[in-house]
């Protein structure tokens, strides 16, 4: 009886200091954290290569001249990457390359920072093509190796790594297949994460969003223009930022072996000739 007393009574009392303990975390006042959201304006102007080689290698090229602040006022980037892509099949790309983007500094001549700053990327990509009746899909599964700085003098560079999945969809409005003359138009969605010590909070570190209209003016040249918005992190974990950008780009396609191929059958069909 003496135990079973004792044993209420030291529950008892640990329940009121459970108690105690709980009305104290709950009666203490709640801060709530105001979010911050800003909007900016750029201008993204890109050219695309993509040169044929061999029956299953093609180089691969992006060059892009970006520009900020009410769209043209300031110099954002300068952006660079190379890449040779292996064609499994028709439905089937693996490319791996490098990049070699250039920043600008938000703020230019400020003491002790250098107002172009490089960065240097290894990248490797998988792209799945998913043909519909008339609406192609495309599937873009990228990842980035990326040794960035500050823009602080002698800062040191750091890795992260950074992974990128697109879904875009070309769809042919004044032909039924996307073919030479044929105006399109076209939408992607793209999702960035990326990962490192120094990713602290923006793990989700970009969302891009783009609707456009484009032109295919035959096999070699192809023209697409169009609107993106896009919502990241800006400067903390309760800073965003609202992007909206013009985007205007020029796809430039060869097959260099195919007309080595046409090459040789036109020097057997001389040689046929001649005897």
């Amino acid at each position: 009886m003496k135990k079973t007393l004792f044993v209420f009574i030291l529950l008892l009392l640990v329940s009121e200091d459970i108690k105690a303990q709980f009305s104290q975390v709950t009666e203490e006042p709640t801060t709530s954290v105001e979010k911050d959201y800003t909007h900016t304006r750029g201008l993204w102007l890109g050219t695309y290569t993509k040169y044929r080689l061999n029956e299953k290698m093609f180089y691969y090229g992006e060059y892009h001249y970006r520009r900020t602040n009410n769209f043209i006022e300031d110099m954002a980037q300068v952006y660079l990457r190379f890449g040779l892509t292996y064609l499994v099949n028709n439905r089937l790309e693996l490319t791996a390359g490098v990049v070699t983007p250039f920043y600008w500094a938000p703020q230019q001549d400020l003491p002790d920072q250098d107002n172009v700053v490089p960065q240097y990327r290894l990248w490797q990509q998988v792209l799945l093509v998913q043909p519909f009746d008339r609406l192609k899909l495309y599937h873009t599964f990228r990842f980035e190796q990326r040794w960035r700085r500050d823009y602080v003098v002698d800062s040191p560079f750091e890795l992260t790594y950074r992974f990128r999945y697109k879904i875009s969809g070309y769809y042919p409005l004044n032909n039924y297949k996307l073919v030479n003359k044929t105006l399109f138009a076209s939408f992607y969605e793209e999702i960035f994460i990326q990962a490192g010590e120094t990713i602290t909070y923006n793990y989700m570190e970009d969302n891009r969003v783009f609707l456009g209209l484009g032109y295919i003016l035959n096999e070699n040249i192809q023209i697409q223009a169009g609107y993106m918005w896009t919502f990241r992190y800006n400067k903390g974990p309760t800073s965003f930022e609202h992007r909206h950008i013009p985007r205007l780009s020029i796809y430039h396609n060869l097959d260099f072996h195919r007309k080595r191929i046409e090459r040789r059958k036109e020097r057997v069909l001389i040689l046929d000739e001649e005897f």
